[in-house]
């Protein structure tokens, strides 16, 4: 008879990490691991094959990759050397070490002397070890720990503190704490072995006291596979292997009962293919392997509400502590209902919230919560009372969907229909992407969980009333920053904020325009002034015209009577030939004074279009006329001569 262990395989913070990379590698990603993902060689390989990279420390990082933390954590310089080199990481760091690098860092800061049962040489611990901010010491054994305080006996007077590596021996730990209890009276004790390890053992040790043989499936490597083996072979003969293939050296035929367990980084799929194998040699007929993993992944679904307190975030989860030895975290899905949301955008550490557990696995140790559906629940009763109050919420557009946007409101996504998400039919619906708007609910229906709003009733109501308040206030000559609404033939309608007001395409510039669009578009920001007022018809006529812009103001002001310069030809008429010196001022060059002879008609001596330098000779600013003389400068170029 063969019998599997129901909670072989990976763990969740194993699961975690390796399918961090995965994801990865799906969004198109060149991925890097410090150190193995997992201690497990073949997966290593696969990922290898992959283009997955293993790196020992930061520099080794390439351009362009990403950086992934495994579950054993690292210490906290590694990821600030990290974010020093500007190099993208995935801190994929396993939530009970997490929780132990709180711990650690929390209490050696209050001056307490860490000891710490676990494989000095081990990245887990390293990883912790570089959270103390003081004195440390490890130890791998009960008897390890006895030496110690019998040749260090100050350790049982100073305030100590005792973690574990959260693969750590139960058994061994049982007896630690045994000698601690009974040595030291100034000691804080934290059970940090994660509820996996304690039940992968437990189970191990109670299915290999049941069998002639056990079966221990993973990495040479890994710590927690290590101590499975250890558990087993202390109630019957043990073997380690990798694969499947090695079962073939091994004295398994014939055997009775053999039990097979596997450590917390070895894949299913390895397992598998251990038990077919197993099954093949001994001809017995087992359960399907998949059932028998899916029973051991079952989780109790449940709508207990929880209060919890941020302790880690990172870009999948937030990881929180809700009062439980287990583990709580919530997938960023169930965060926020706007999918654009970042965790670290929306929680910091430190936060505290109300939750609804989703999933618990006790096997594992995890609780798996949400954020999103108690803010649901409570979002729900607060659109029914705010739309029978009419009162007016305000909400994030975070999606454009057909025939309208979509507002998120305390977690319940409103409905806002093309008719009522703008103010005037037509208007672009994709500006309002990502924006604060405000609006009302106009229909709740809870049980199709459907609610309805209206941003333009509000819009409507806020035009009306800065209206009234325009008009209380408005007075000639007042400026006002203003946006182009639209463009007409005859001129520019622009809003002053509820209010529009018209300038007249005469007065858009102090050139002759043919059009508005000429000088702005809609859309524009315009400094305008109120040039008119007609109240009983709530008209507004604007000047947008800038007096510095006026080009008589600055041809008194730079082309003083007797400047030269140059003219372009507009113009002819039979008296003379019309010349522009600056854009809106035209000059009259008199037939007499264009030549230094006597000529027929303009046309003999100029052409429309051509260049000429010319004398101003008269300015009349009343009545806006310039003359303009070529034969002035003919004659001094003479006398000269």
């Amino acid at each position: 008879m063969i019998r599997v262990a129901e909670t072989a395989g990976f763990c969740f913070g194993v699961n975690r990490a390796v399918e961090t990379v995965y994801d990865l590698l799906k969004q198109g990603a060149r991925v890097c691991t410090l150190g193995p993902i997992i201690h497990n060689p073949q997966l290593v390989e696969s990922l290898s094959a992959r283009g997955v990279r293993i790196i020992e420390s930061p520099e080794e990082a390439q351009a362009g990759e990403t950086v992934v933390i495994r579950s054993h954590g690292v210490p906290p310089a590694v990821p600030e050397k990290l974010r020093a080199l500007s190099v993208p990481f995935v801190d994929a760091t396993c939530p009970f070490v997490q929780k132990i690098h709180g711990l650690v860092s929390e209490n050696s800061a209050a001056g307490r002397h860490l000891l710490l049962a676990g494989d000095a040489g081990h990245p887990e611990v390293q990883g912790i070890l570089g959270c103390c901010r003081g004195p440390f010491d490890t130890f791998t054994t009960a008897e390890a720990l006895e030496k110690m305080f019998y040749a260090r006996p100050e350790l049982a007077k100073i305030p100590v503190f005792f973690c574990q590596q959260t693969t750590f021996n139960v058994e061994e730990w049982e007896k630690c704490l045994f000698f601690i209890k009974k040595v030291c009276t100034n000691a804080s004790v934290f059970d940090t072995i994660c509820n996996a390890t304690a039940n992968r053992q437990q189970e191990a040790r109670a299915l290999s006291a049941q069998s002639d043989l056990m079966l221990v499936v993973g990495g040479r490597q890994s710590s927690n596979t290590a101590k499975l083996r250890d558990v087993c072979a202390a109630s019957c003969e043990t073997f380690l292997i990798e694969t499947a293939d090695e079962l073939f050296a091994l004295p398994v035929a014939g055997r009775r009962r053999i039990g097979i367990t596997a450590g917390a980084s070895t894949p299913a799929s390895i397992i598998k293919e251990v038990l077919v194998t197993m099954t093949d040699i001994n001809e017995t007929n087992e359960l399907n392997f998949e059932e028998m993993l899916e029973e051991s992944l079952k989780s109790l679904n449940t709508d207990e509400k929880v209060h919890g307190v941020v302790v880690g975030i990172s870009p999948t989860e937030v990881y929180v502590d809700v009062g439980r030895k287990q583990a709580g975290f919530i997938p960023a899905a169930e965060l926020s209902s706007d999918p654009g949301a970042k965790p670290e955008d929306l929680v910091k550490i430190g936060d505290e919230m109300d939750l609804l557990i989703m999933k618990t696995n006790d096997q594992e140790g995890t609780i798996m919560l949400s954020k999103k559906r108690i803010d649901a629940i409570k979002g729900w009763e607060d659109i029914a009372a705010a739309m029978d109050a009419e009162e007016i919420l305000t909400g994030k557009v975070t999606e454009i969907v057909k025939g309208g946007v979509i507002v998120l409101y305390n977690g319940i996504r409103v409905f806002i229909p093309a008719s009522q998400a703008v103010a005037n039919r037509g208007d672009d619906l994709e500006v309002l992407k990502d924006t604060e708007v405000q609006f009302r609910i106009i229909e709740v229906n809870r049980q199709r969980r459907r609610a309805v709003g209206s941003i333009r009733s509000v819009l409507r109501e806020q035009r009306k009333a800065a209206q009234a308040k325009f008009w209380e206030t408005v007075e000639e000559g007042q400026e006002f920053t203003g946006t182009v609404k639209s463009l007409t033939n005859f001129g520019a309608f622009v809003d002053l904020g509820g209010v529009d007001g018209m300038v007249h395409i005469s007065e858009l510039s102090w050139n002759r325009i043919k059009h508005p669009s000429e000088v702005v578009s809609v859309g524009d920001t315009v400094q305008v002034y109120v040039k008119g007022l007609d109240r009983e018809n709530g008209k507004i006529s604007l000047g947008y015209k800038k007096a510095e812009d006026n080009p008589w103001e600055i041809l008194r002001n730079e082309y003083p009577v007797g400047t030269v310069c140059d003219a372009t030809i507009v113009g002819m008429t039979t008296f003379g030939a019309f010349a522009r010196i600056l854009p809106g001022i035209d000059g009259l060059i008199h037939i007499s004074q264009i030549a230094d002879k006597r000529i027929e008609k303009p046309q003999d001596v100029l052409k429309v279009g051509e260049t000429v330098t010319v004398k101003i000779t008269e300015i009349d600013f009343e009545k806006k006329r310039v003359s303009l003389s070529i034969r002035a400068l003919l004659d001094e170029q003479g006398s000269e001569e």
